[in-house]
């Protein structure tokens, strides 16, 4: 009986995709319209939504260059382009003998572990390493 019923049941199935099948002709469907007629200028609206003009790689490679020319001489010193690291080194070098250590170098982690082993056992249980965790980042919403 349950053999009947199998196969009835998929005798229904080939029948109903069949008839779907039939029912789904793409002759009888509306053809799209025709595409616009290409410019030589590209678009700013694409599907009814305006869209920015993506900046050149040039432009970009301006900008780079600007923030790298400290004094604006259109000329790009060796110091200007290591000023900014030399600061980053000199906040991390703490006993200022011009070398790093491992701790001078990892002196915000070992700050950050201090401060979440609220026990001072030397070591951080789950609870303790839940609080490094960094922030979730603030997602601004859109005011559309």
């Amino acid at each position: 009986m349950t053999r009947f019923l199998a196969g009835a049941g998929a005798c229904f199935l080939c029948l109903t995709g069949a008839f779907l099948l039939w029912q789904g002709r793409a002759q009888d469907k509306p053809m799209l319209p025709e595409a616009p007629a290409r410019s030589d200028r590209p678009s700013m609206v694409v599907g009814g939504v305006p869209v920015a003009p993506q900046a050149t790689a040039k432009s970009r490679e301006q900008k780079r260059f600007s923030r790298a020319d400290k004094d604006k001489d259109g000329r790009i010193a060796k110091e200007e382009l290591l000023g900014a690291r030399r600061k980053a080194y000199a906040k991390l070098d703490v006993d200022r003998n011009g070398a790093l250590s491992f701790d001078e170098w990892a002196v915000k982690t070992l700050d950050k572990f201090g401060g979440a082993d609220k026990d001072r056992s030397g070591w951080l249980t789950a609870a303790e390493y839940a609080s490094t965790a960094p922030p979730p980042l603030k997602v601004k919403k859109c005011a559309c």
